[in-house]
């Protein structure tokens, strides 16, 4: 048995950047440890599966270790898949997720991506979120994930977390965030990184969930409801950000970076 596989870069603003995604179309769901099988051999931080519900599509998320729930990178980058190539007639495509949905359009010469925001709360700095972070952030704050406020750009690129520490922390992630103030290159406004070491991702490139939590927290910061998102990993990627109240809207390029034929073995 074969399967089409891809690995798409999402949030991509130069080739082979932004947040590389397994992406595998299916004509009918297979087995769930089948599909972790496959996200472990593609091992990328994230492998998006997706399957035909009538003119939707259902739609399952796994890291290399565990099955995971809304990831924005990934769903940015299935929905590239089909509006480039599977279904190029198509203006957008819908994903199902349990009662919720997210939705991927054509936009310019990029994607964006349409889903529910994540408005954060206020929280307390602990010890030991100083302790896992190895520095004291000025504000914090919780949504489904920990998100932690630094007063300047250099502050967020500088920090060596301690990721067993991180994967400790009461939420399985920590985004950590700051002004893009003085920061060369771009029309930034807020920068950014995204831990999530309990899911088996101790970095995320460019995450797409984290910017549910960003994208209301900077709108009310900055009185503006269109913003600009650069996340300072490694391979670095930016996300055009708008608050709509209960659902934010991801822009971005995406690319397809590789395409493979997977040798599954027979069921039984």
């Amino acid at each position: 048995m074969s399967l089409d596989a891809y690995i798409i870069d999402a949030f991509a603003d130069r080739p082979l950047s932004g947040n590389p995604a397994g992406v595998c179309p299916l004509p009918e769901w297979l087995p769930d440890a089948t599909m972790q099988a496959i996200a472990a051999e593609l091992n990328q931080t994230e492998t998006v599966f997706f399957a035909p519900e009538g003119d939707d599509y259902r739609i399952r998320w796994f890291t290399p270790t565990r099955e995971v729930d809304h990831i924005g990178h990934a769903t940015l980058a299935a929905g590239h898949l089909v509006l480039a190539k599977l279904e190029p007639g198509r203006a957008e495509v819908r994903f199902r997720t349990g009662d919720d949905y997210m939705l991927v359009r054509r936009d310019g010469d990029g994607v964006a991506l349409d889903m529910g925001a994540l408005p954060p709360r206020p929280a307390e700095v602990t010890d030991a979120v100083v302790a896992a972070l190895g520095a004291l952030p000025v504000e914090a704050f919780a949504a489904k994930h920990h998100l932690f406020v630094f007063e300047r750009w250099q502050d967020v690129a500088n920090l060596r977390p301690d990721f067993s520490a991180v994967a400790r922390l009461e939420l399985p992630a920590v985004i950590v965030t700051a002004l893009a103030e003085g920061i060369e290159g771009g029309d930034a406004d807020f920068v950014s990184r995204f831990f999530a070491p309990a899911n088996g991702v101790p970095e995320d490139p460019v995450s797409g969930v984290s910017h549910c939590c960003l994208t209301p927290y900077w709108a009310r910061r900055l009185g503006k409801t269109k913003l600009v998102g650069r996340q300072l990993s490694a391979r670095g990627g930016t996300i055009r950000c708008e608050d709509r109240g209960d659902r934010v809207v991801l822009g971005g390029r995406a690319a397809i970076s590789l395409h493979g034929v997977l040798q599954l073995p027979e069921a039984g």
